[in-house]
């Protein structure tokens, strides 16, 4: 073949081209060498594959090659030493572009980053991840490098069937559990599967996080907002809802930090059974609980009407795109065809790990370690604003990774408090930015903002509080 070559990577050579517009076979070749030199595909330094390599490739003769080579380097586009091989020469650099049209000045960098739904990226177990990945690789079978179900490796799949039903109660089996990439996928997947069942509507938590807004919009369902009270979602007022699902934090609800009670749980699940719907329940942070009893998993109450959704991105890192299902019977086949037509399956090295992991223990003790650094933290936070900040109400901190600081009366409005911070280099979230519009206007709802305290690594948060304080102690 004359269009191409082989030297580590492919190396693209339009000979044929070039002999059709009359050029002879070494001179094709000069021309296509030198044309790779002159774009950039050839940059300094590269390293040519030798004359018999390169003719083998293009089925031509060697001397032919060493003919151009010997040209190209009397010409200067490439350099040849004893030993060394041929080589693209050095060049001069190209003049500087004119300079562009000066853009806007960037806003102010930031410093402290306090949003929330971030864990403490310093906290990634890296050297057991490192430990628990060889033993994976070591003892996994060659077919598990090759094309798998759409459900995932059956490895990790036992492990959390186990794990899920120590520690949050989970009743669910291998074959019911999907590894997707992470839950925002999961959801994708559920909602284009309630989607073919009929549904035209999601009911969600007015207030939510924004991001997965758009997924459900995404997906074609329309979402209809169930108001928030101090017991969390009002689930009585799914009934005449119209809709086919509907997603809930009932662990730790999103922002504001509420358990769901149990009966509200129930009502959702009776709605459930009554209309051929389901619940989605979004576990997002189930791992970190402080001051209270562990809430169990909602889907223990109907696995047939209760979808569970857990990730590893608090626990672990949100960059390793590791989440899971665990699905009804009706809905297990569906999502999983679904799954096949989104990305086949998810990576398998990362799920063996994870399953080393849990099997072993060490997954147990990094969420407790996590769970002590988090709590200090958690405390820290508070004290120094109840001692600098006195007129800010701290809720929702009994578990999870963020808090909620309501702010006092007559005091600047949330956005204007959210720019302040801005400003300063400190990146906070605030509630009027997880109210869903489907839920209308938000006038008079709460002002406060929404503080991520696990995200600062540890050199990085008392820097974080002290910046914090001194926004919020002048109100």
């Amino acid at each position: 073949m004359e269009s191409w070559s082989t030297f580590g990577g492919d190396l693209h050579l339009d000979l044929t081209g070039r002999r059709a517009g009359g050029l002879g076979l070494r001179a094709a070749l000069e021309d296509a060498l030198r044309t790779a030199v002159q774009d950039g595909r050839l940059t300094p330094g590269t390293r040519l594959p030798s004359s018999r390599a390169l003719g083998g490739d293009l089925g031509i003769a060697r001397n032919t090659v060493v003919e151009a080579y010997v040209q190209l380097t009397a010409e200067g586009w490439l350099t040849s030493r004893q030993g060394a091989g041929t080589t693209v020469a050095d060049r001069p650099a190209p003049p500087a572009p004119a300079a562009a049209p000066t853009a806007p000045a960037p806003g102010p960098a930031v410093r402290y980053d306090l949003r929330p739904g971030r864990p403490d990226l310093s906290l990634f177990p890296r050297a057991a991840w490192l430990a628990a990945a060889r033993r994976a690789l070591t003892a996994a079978p060659n077919e598990a490098f090759g094309y798998g179900g759409p459900l995932g490796r059956i490895e990790l799949r036992r492990a959390l069937a186990g794990h899920l039903a120590r520690v949050r109660g989970v009743r669910t089996d291998p074959e019911r559990i999907l590894v997707c990439s992470g839950h925002t996928q999961g959801l994708g997947l559920l909602c284009g599967a309630l989607r073919e069942r009929g549904a035209t509507a999601l009911a969600v938590e007015a207030y939510g996080l924004a991001p997965l807004r758009g997924v459900v919009a995404a997906s074609g369902l329309r979402r209809v907002a169930l108001a928030l009270d101090e017991g969390g979602a009002r689930t009585r007022l799914l009934d005449g809802s119209g809709a086919g699902g509907v997603l809930l934090t009932p662990a730790h609800q999103f922002p504001t930090g509420v358990p769901l009670p149990a009966s509200r749980r129930s009502a959702a699940v009776e709605w459930a059974r009554r209309t051929d719907g389901f619940v989605i329940e979004d576990d997002y942070d189930g791992e970190f609980r402080y001051d209270r009893q562990p809430v169990g998993a909602m889907q223990a109450l109907d696995p047939e009407r209760v979808v569970y959704s857990g990730t590893a991105s608090k626990s672990l890192a949100p960059g390793l795109r590791l989440g899971w299902l665990a699905l009804p019977r009706e809905l297990a086949a569906p999502v999983a065809r679904l799954k096949v037509l989104a990305d086949t399956h998810s990576g398998v090295l990362d799920q063996l790990t994870l399953a080393e992991l849990i099997t072993s223990g060490t997954y147990d003790r990094h969420v407790r370690r996590c769970r002590l650094h988090y709590r200090r933290r958690r405390d820290r936070l508070v004290a120094a604003l109840a001692e600098r900040a006195p007129g800010v109400r701290v809720t929702g901190v009994a578990a999870g990774l963020h808090a909620v600081l309501l702010l006092p009366p007559g005091g600047p409005a949330e956005a204007e408090l959210m720019a302040r911070a801005g400003a300063a280099g400190l990146a906070v979230g605030g509630l009027a930015e997880c109210r869903d519009e489907a839920a209308g206007p938000g006038d008079g709802s709460p002002q406060g903002l929404v503080i991520g305290y696990g995200t600062p690594p540890e050199h990085a948060f008392e820097g974080a509080l002290d910046a914090l304080c001194g926004l919020l102690g002048r109100l």
